[in-house]
């Protein structure tokens, strides 16, 4: 996609996958360095074979990962690399602060159900990816200026993973992760998993903020799951809340956060794939509260400029549009109520607004 810049003020971003948003160079190289094969060798190639063109299900969108990821999981120099390159992505972006999502799991290649990368080159645990994650992120802060924090995934077919989740989220909740989310198939609810359940109660009495993908492709009951089952403090999407005109009133009285990623949403089908009826013109109607995201741009071979690009053209966004959603998207981060005012306040003066002494 093009890649037009309609907002060139600083941004915030909270809905994005380090997993989905590994440059092709990257893959490449370390398939070379790894002696794997790879279906194409040049970036183009590889770009056309990873990236979608048009829309499909979620679970064609999710076929697209075991093209690649097998490259990097597993392989400490990759999973570090592929973190300080995130950052430099963002910085380029105009991104000052975002948090960026992962599955320790799914990066290791040890000690996990179903999970058997590349057991020859030694073992990489979830605990290693996260420092791994964390020491690139802070190695990509320094070298681009450019705040970047993460979020530790549950994965919904994975149950027993999650309160080693919640166990990692806080032992690093001071070296840089400041949260969990649970992801996966929304067919699979808390009901038949109490274990997703048993460990957001655990992160909420440890004070671990919380967010949750609900309300993409699965029921309106699914977001509402989220908010009273676990606690969560923002949700992933959420299109379908819209289709439960209640459970919507009484989210926008809450203010609850909304991490909309409008090009994932049409490509997947989460959406209609018509933008001027997706549920974000909505959300701009009613003043709600929510953030315009990335998700996967490796595999949607889309950036944040591009979603913004997208809200403006197609969707009638204005430049105040995108200072207010840019303003929620600070206010409903996760990082410390001193740093998040920080934050507030550093686009308040950017964006020539009046600042607050309070957020």
């Amino acid at each position: 996609m093009a890649d037009k810049v309609v907002f060139d003020k600083p941004k915030v971003e909270l809905h994005v996958h380090l997993d989905g948003a590994i440059r092709v160079q990257t893959i490449l190289d370390v398939a070379k360095r790894r002696g794997i094969e790879l279906p194409a060798g040049t970036v183009e190639d590889m770009t056309n074979i990873i990236a979608l063109k048009e829309p499909v299900t979620l679970t064609e969108f999710l076929k697209k990962f075991p093209l690649y990821i097998h490259v990097v999981a597993g392989d400490r120099e990759a999973i570090k690399r592929m973190a300080y390159e995130f950052v430099e992505d963002k910085a380029k972006e105009g991104v000052i602060y975002v948090e960026v999502r992962y599955s320790p799991h799914l990066l290791a290649n040890t000690g996990v159900e179903k999970i058997q990368w590349n057991q020859k080159e030694g073992d990489v645990s979830p605990d290693d990816v996260v420092r791994l994650v964390n020491e690139g992120l802070r190695e990509g802060e320094r070298a681009f200026k450019t705040k970047a924090r993460s979020i530790l995934c549950c994965m919904r077919h994975m149950p027993s993973w999650s309160m080693g989740v919640v166990e990692l989220c806080e032992r690093y909740r001071d070296e840089g992760v400041v949260g969990i989310d649970l992801a996966g198939d929304e067919s699979l609810s808390c009901e038949a998993f109490p274990e997703h359940r048993k460990a957001y109660e655990e992160a909420k009495r440890l004070g671990i903020h919380r967010t949750v993908h609900a309300g993409e492709v699965g029921p309106p009951h699914m977001v509402r799951e989220a908010v009273e089952v676990l606690k969560a403090e923002r949700i992933g999407h959420g299109y379908r809340t819209l289709e439960d005109p209640a459970l919507y009133k009484e989210l926008l009285a809450k203010k609850m956060h909304f991490e909309v990623c409008p090009i994932s949403s049409k490509l997947t089908g989460a959406c209609n794939p018509d933008f001027t009826k997706h549920p974000v013109k909505t959300l701009m109607r009613d003043k709600a509260n929510y953030s315009l995201n990335t998700d996967d741009p490796l595999i949607l071979n889309s950036t944040l400029n591009c979603e913004y690009s997208v809200a403006h053209d197609e969707m009638g966004f204005t430049e105040e549009e995108f200072k207010r959603l840019n303003i929620c998207a600070a206010q409903s981060c996760f990082l410390p109520d001193k740093e998040k005012e920080e934050l507030v306040n550093s686009l308040r003066t950017a964006y020539g607004m009046i600042q607050s002494s309070g957020f």
